[in-house]
């Protein structure tokens, strides 16, 4: 059995659902931003992000009485999408080098 053929197809899955969950978050995060000025129409995106907002504002303070915190997780979540899925990404280094060897 190609070792090169075996590696690819689990990465290549990974590479996938990791790069549209991370840009989901993403998605996710940029709306909460957007909403919080219509804050009826904020709890459809509430749910989802919550759960991570709420202990980030533990450790972050508004600043100006502003809530940063979804920022701050827009910034994270594209950082782990570049290191994992992006050009030089670890998981499309991965797959790159199976490509090479099968």
């Amino acid at each position: 059995m190609n070792s090169g053929l075996s590696l690819r197809v689990p990465l290549e899955g990974a590479h996938l659902l990791l790069g549209l969950l991370l840009a989901l978050w993403t998605l996710l995060f940029l709306l909460r931003i957007v909403l919080t000025w219509y804050p009826k129409a904020d709890q459809a995106v509430r749910l989802p992000t919550e759960p991570l907002l709420a202990p980030t504002r533990k450790l972050v303070a508004p600043i100006g009485g502003v809530d940063v915190t979804p920022v701050i997780w827009v910034g994270l979540v594209s950082l782990l999408r570049e290191l994992c899925v992006g050009q030089q990404g670890l998981i499309t280094l991965a797959l790159r080098d199976s490509r090479l060897i099968g």
